[in-house]
C-alpha cells in the first residue's frame, strides 16, 4: 500500500536528485520500497507521488525487475 508518508518520501528523493538522474532515482526508489509498492498500480503510484502518468511504465518495469534483484541478494536498505 502506498501511504502518504511513503509517497512524500519518494517525492522528496526525486526532487532532490540531480536533473540528469531523475529516472535512475525513480527506479531506485521503486526497488527500495518494492514490498510496499507491489500491490499498487502505476497510475496510482504516479498520482500519489505527483509525477506524470507516463512514468507508470517505468514503475511497471521496476516492479517486474525488483524480485529478481532481491533474489540475487540486493539489500534495499542500502539504497
Amino acid at each position: 500500500m502506498l501511504t502518504s508518508e511513503l509517497a512524500q518520501s519518494i517525492k522528496a528523493a526525486l526532487e532532490s536528485s540531480p536533473r540528469n538522474s531523475y529516472v535512475g532515482e525513480l527506479h531506485l526508489q521503486i526497488i527500495k520500497y518494492f514490498d510496499q509498492l507491489k500491490a499498487v498500480s502505476g497510475k496510482e503510484f504516479c498520482e500519489e507521488v505527483g509525477i506524470p502518468r507516463a512514468y507508470g511504465s517505468e514503475f511497471s518495469k521496476m516492479i517486474k525487475i525488483a524480485p529478481r534483484l532481491l533474489a540475487a541478494g540486493l539489500d534495499p536498505s542500502k539504497i
